[in-house]
Order: C-alpha cells, then sequence, then structure tokens
C-alpha cells in the first residue's frame, strides 16, 4: 500500500485529475452492473472507492481545486 501511495505522489496534477476521471467513471459502470448482477466481484468497487479517496486527499494536500 505504501508504494502505491509513493507512487501517486509522484504524479503531477494534471495526472492525477486524469486517473480521478478514470476511476469515476469506472466505478459508475461497476455499480451499473452490479446492479443488473453482472459484476463478479464486489470487491473492485470498493478498491476504487479508496483509490479515489487517495487521489483526492493527495490533491487536497497539495492545494490543488478541483
Amino acid at each position: 500500500m505504501k508504494k502505491y501511495t509513493e507512487d501517486l505522489r509522484a504524479k503531477s496534477d494534471q495526472e492525477l485529475k486524469d486517473m480521478l476521471a478514470e476511476i469515476k467513471e469506472s466505478l459508475l459502470k461497476m455499480r451499473f452492473k452490479n446492479a443488473f448482477g453482472q459484476l463478479e466481484s464486489t470487491a473492485e468497487i470498493r478498491s476504487a472507492r479508496r483509490q479515489t479517496a487517495r487521489i483526492l486527499t493527495i490533491l487536497r494536500e497539495r492545494g490543488v481545486k478541483l
């Protein structure tokens, strides 16, 4: 986990914003799949939410406006 956070901190603000947009889009798709019973692992939703939180935390630490 520490390695993943270090990798995120090494990225630029724009890269983090792009990653955040991708994760949010995939999270939306996962929620729809879950609603229709097509999602294989609901743990993916949890993982995506946590990735979103990590990225938002780093951006807020840097003082980036979203």
